[in-house]
């Protein structure tokens, strides 16, 4: 096999990734609201593949040299290929899912199916609830169409007039707080439950819409949605600080090019072209038809009507007994480090830590980095109040959180206001580490206590996200945590790590030591093997090391939720290399990365994935796992998701996604049977 060929494309490797999320969708065994669910991520995730991946290969395409531009373009062919096979199959989907909505009684009809009790309630709607905020738009010679918003809605509207001459014009449906979903009542049957997407709403009440302004015959209207280029135009102004850059590029943002235009492929030819051509679409833009509904994302908040069985029931998170009983999450720390694992553990219990912290009053001071927070985020709270009781608090807020910028901007004013000093990161790099680095004045002593953690600190996520949160109050990576906030905060400065792996410093290299520690172990007939579980695999270097030691002999499994480059199985090359993927009802986000030692296992959790961004761009931390007991928690995690028989697939050479083969084993379903596994490690009394 050539070099070239040792790697799948990354961006066929995603839409892989999202054909899984699809087969959740077509699976007849997964509970029907959340294959509608499933629908919602599948064309969200779409979206936000054409913003950035699209994107960049688009820009590939324009610039690159003749040679690579034929590659690119080679692939950009491929894409569209991938894309449109995935976009038949969720058609599909969609029909079969409103199918098995109706056999359950819950009906989403359009504007043609209304009965007459139902007309008068949509009038009534349409009046007081959405034609105060419509905003059409009729076009003349001079309209032009920059302001379109990505992600949004909008009908192409063909209005024939009585003296029989056409016009054109364009309406962006309503978004929030109005719900993409609108229960209306029965059509006389009780059981029955009933909802009109908005959009059909306005389909019936169309011509008021105009009222008072044309003579109207007939009117029809088209949904179309535009995908834009997401990446942020920082520019170098030296003299500009990072808030002002983000701040001047998200309003850029707003004409950034589009990559995509989907619309109704029912739209008239002369309406299409009109758009297209007000558009400006090119040559290496894509333009794919579809059904008569766009913004499929708004299925996963699809609300349901029925019996609670119709969707996954809820498991109540494991209460953490030691941390619940403790007078002092302090004086336990002192004595043991914990492992929080969400969402089968509460995120209260982070939280508390901060919470706690703010107002002990041995606690001097508080630095946390934030990457994404929720709208309503007690952790920022918590922060707030630390300042309120005398605490030194550092917020390290990135900015540059793609699709989170202008809510991370609020939320540093609004920090900023409290008294908190909040840092805007390290310029050319994003800081995504999960820190929190609490000081306590203990007799004369400063002590450090330490969260190192997978995912953000965000109550929202931890609800869906796996995520691990080590709490420690082990003195040397208290100590190291504290470099890394002196580097975000003096980025000059450079530190040695003896524990943690940091990026852009000593990650790579560290990561690198480890797999050749594996390959001389082997090679020395000592106890040998890998297991990495991350979100993406992608850096060329990482894959081609792993490729070294698959061909030394070393047993590597792999557990990659989302893209992978890397290609199992391939004899002299990767034939010791196993991969897997989980796709359940949590999103696998849990980074750890395991050696064999001779024997000696190590075990580290980090922020970080193996892309090149991560490796290289990031400000990233990864922590040893020191404590037996929870190594031990962790080794069987990876086991119990190892042995998956239900929601695993394997990852080939072609990324098929064919299922884990049950054979004769038992049916193990990992994020059911964790739940139980947590229970154990956390209340081994139980």
């Amino acid at each position: 096999m050539k070099n070239s060929d040792n790697l799948f494309p990354k961006e066929l490797s995603w839409l892989s990734f999202n054909e899984r999320v699809l087969q959740e969708a077509e699976n007849k065994k997964v509970p029907i609201i959340n294959r509608v669910h499933y629908l919602g991520i599948f064309s969200n995730n779409l979206d936000e593949f054409f913003r950035v991946r699209v994107a960049d290969v688009r820009r590939l395409v324009t610039f690159s040299s003749p040679k690579e531009k034929q590659r690119n373009e080679e692939l950009y062919e491929k894409i569209k290929k991938k894309v449109t096979k995935l976009q038949k199959r969720f058609d599909q989907a969609q029909t079969d899912v409103l199918k098995d909505l109706r056999k359950r009684n819950i009906y989403l009809i359009n504007e043609q199916q209304l009965k007459k009790k139902q007309i008068t309630f949509i009038e009534d709607f349409f009046y007081r609830h959405i034609l105060p905020v419509t905003r059409p738009i009729i076009f003349t010679d001079s309209t032009e169409l920059h302001e379109l918003t990505d992600g949004s809605i909008y009908f192409a509207i063909k209005l024939q007039l009585q003296d029989k001459s056409i016009k054109y014009a364009l309406l962006e449906i309503p978004s929030p707080p109005l719900s993409r979903f609108i229960v209306i009542p029965s059509d006389g049957t009780r059981r029955r439950k009933v909802l009109i997407v908005l959009d059909n709403i306005i389909r019936y009440c169309l011509v008021d819409v105009f009222r008072g302004t044309l003579d109207i015959k007939h009117a029809e209207a088209y949904t179309f949605k535009l995908t834009r280029d997401a990446e942020l135009e920082l520019g170098d102004g030296v003299t500009q600080s990072i808030f002002d850059k983000v701040s001047n590029s998200l309003k850029k943002r707003r004409h950034a090019d589009p990559v995509r235009f989907v619309f109704d492929k029912e739209m008239p030819e002369d309406l299409l072209d009109f758009i297209v051509k007000k558009l400006g679409f090119g040559r290496y833009d894509t333009l794919t038809p579809g059904g008569r509904y766009h913004n499929s994302k708004d299925f996963m908040s699809f609300p349901n009507l029925g019996a609670d069985y119709l969707e996954h029931r809820n498991f109540p998170a494991v209460p953490y007994k030691l941390i619940d009983e403790s007078q002092s999450i302090f004086d336990l720390l002192r004595e043991q480090d914990l492992l929080l694992y969400y969402p089968y553990h509460s995120f209260r219990y982070v939280e508390d830590f901060i919470y706690t912290a703010s107002l002990d009053p041995a606690v001097k001071s508080i630095s946390i980095t934030l990457y994404r927070l929720a709208s309503d985020s007690h952790i920022a709270s918590a922060l707030i109040n630390a300042i309120n009781n005398g605490k030194e608090v550092t917020v390290i807020m990135e900015l540059q959180a793609r699709f989170d910028e202008q809510a991370n901007i609020q939320w540093a004013n609004r920090l900023t206001e409290a008294g908190i000093n909040v840092i805007f990161g390290v310029p050319g790099l994003k800081v995504h580490s999960k820190l929190i680095l609490i000081s306590r004045q203990e007799g004369n002593i400063i002590r450090y206590y330490s969260h190192i953690g997978t995912g953000n600190f965000n109550e929202k996520t931890a609800r869906i996200y796996t995520d691990f949160s080590l709490l420690t109050y082990n003195q040397d990576i208290g100590q190291e945590v504290a470099k890394v906030f002196q580097f975000i905060h003096f980025n000059y400065q450079q530190f040695d790590y003896k524990h943690l792996l940091v990026s852009p410093h000593t990650f790579r290299s560290g990561i690198t030591t480890l797999i050749d520690s594996e390959i001389e172990n082997k090679q020395r007939g000592k106890k040998a093997g890998i297991t990495l579980k991350c979100n993406n695999l992608v850096d060329k270097q990482i894959i081609d090391k792993l490729y070294e030691a698959s061909q030394a002999g070393v047993k590597i499994r792999l557990i990659v939720r989302g893209m992978i480059s890397l290609i199992p199985g391939v004899k002299g090359l990767s034939e010791n290399i196993e991969v897997i993927s989980i796709v359940d009802r949590y999103l696998e986000h849990v980074r750890v990365y395991c050696f064999e030692n001779s024997g000696d296992p190590k075990y580290y959790i980090a922020s970080a994935d193996l892309m090149t961004r991560n490796l290289d761009y990031r400000v990233e931390v990864t922590t040893p796992i020191y404590d037996d007991k929870l190594k031990k928690f962790i080794a069987d995690i990876l086991e119990l998701q190892w042995n998956d028989r239900s929601k695993a697939r394997i990852i080939d050479a072609k990324q098929q996604n064919i299922f884990k083969p049950r054979g004769n084993k038992r049916k193990v379903r990992a994020q059911e049977e964790t739940f139980k596994l947590v229970s154990k490690y956390t209340n081994p009394a139980s």
